[in-house]
């Protein structure tokens, strides 16, 4: 794109959690920035290169959720998350950030902040950036804020956005981007789950195909208990990726299931015994309970509700 000139206003990358998606966002930003691009990759070495690889570069802007004031109060945060580890996850963000257990978003008020400063010439004479990672955690008024500049960009300015839930992002501001999925690397096992996550889906999984509901709704209540709607939202994307991996299976597609073997033989078994259609009832069920979780409904009632939508689709 950049070789060509022909570079989309607005791009959303669709990844996993941690699936890798902000690297290859700070490597295209390098690119485009580089003064001395050879072969196909930035120099590595030129000032744009490493102001960009130092999240430093004054015509590049990254937003992101937080509890309170803007972006730019935790960028010290920001900084040393990315620098230390790239492929960072939800949960690994909320945590540099310190504000693991609280709600997160981004707000109008920084909307309007960094559209504001878009407004301006580039201060270095060239394109200027916006990367916003999760826009599905945008309220709705920093959504159509945003919107308007999306539809309407000025000259030379990016629109960069890393997305988890691509179908929760306003879909006027989806429409305009060019969408590229970021699948999983290949021999890299990566789970979105925190440590308690794999007993407790093996708890609720073990419940639900030995058809024992109150074995389920006991381990739906150890589930809701978990420590911050943060976490309880970070279960529900792990169980769906494990049921993702045993619909894999049922469908003879072992080589697309990326994760350590002694986690393998518990999927194996799992894809045996449960219908083929359970896996695409308990993504719906997933799904579901996620977007209450979002919307502050009681967590114990919605995964009451949930065990009991995995039990009766066994």
């Amino acid at each position: 794109m950049v070789d060509s000139g022909k570079i989309p206003h607005a791009i959303m990358f669709h990844e996993d959690d941690g699936g890798g998606a902000f690297p290859i966002v700070q490597a295209f930003l390098q690119y485009l920035f580089c003064k001395n691009r050879s072969g196909g990759d930035s120099c590595g070495a030129c000032p744009g290169c490493n102001k960009i690889g130092k999240l430093i570069h004054p015509d590049v802007y990254y937003i992101y959720p937080v509890n309170t004031g803007s972006s730019t109060d935790f960028v010290v945060q920001w900084r040393e998350l990315v620098q230390s580890n790239p492929s960072f996850t939800e949960n690994e963000l909320s945590d540099a950030l310190g504000i693991e257990g609280k709600t997160a978003m981004i707000k109008v008020e920084e909307a309007k902040k960094v559209l504001d400063v878009l407004s301006l010439y580039a201060l270095e004479r060239g394109y200027r950036a916006l990367v916003v990672y999760l826009p599905e955690k945008m309220n709705r008024e920093a959504a159509n804020r945003l919107l308007k500049a999306v539809e309407e960009p000025p000259e030379k300015t990016l629109f960069l956005m890393i997305t988890h839930a691509p179908d929760m992002v306003l879909p006027t501001i989806a429409s305009r981007c060019l969408r590229l999925r970021v699948m999983p690397r290949r021999g890299v096992f990566r789970s979105v789950g925190q440590a308690e996550d794999p007993e407790l889906l093996r708890r609720l999984m073990q419940a639900v195909l030995a058809r024992d509901l109150g074995a389920a709704l006991e381990a739906a209540d150890a589930a809701a208990a978990l420590p911050s709607r943060e976490r309880a939202k970070g279960f529900c994307r792990y169980a769906a990726e494990r049921l993702r991996f045993v619909f894999l299976l049922q469908q003879g597609l072992d080589k697309m299931v990326e994760v350590p073997e002694t986690e393998l033989a518990e999927l194996r078994d799992w894809a045996a015994r449960c219908p083929k259609t359970f896996p695409r009832k308990a993504a719906e069920a997933l799904g579901r309970a996620q977007g209450y979780i979002e919307r502050n409904v009681n967590v114990k009632i919605l995964f009451t509700d949930l065990a009991d939508r995995l039990y009766m689709s066994i």
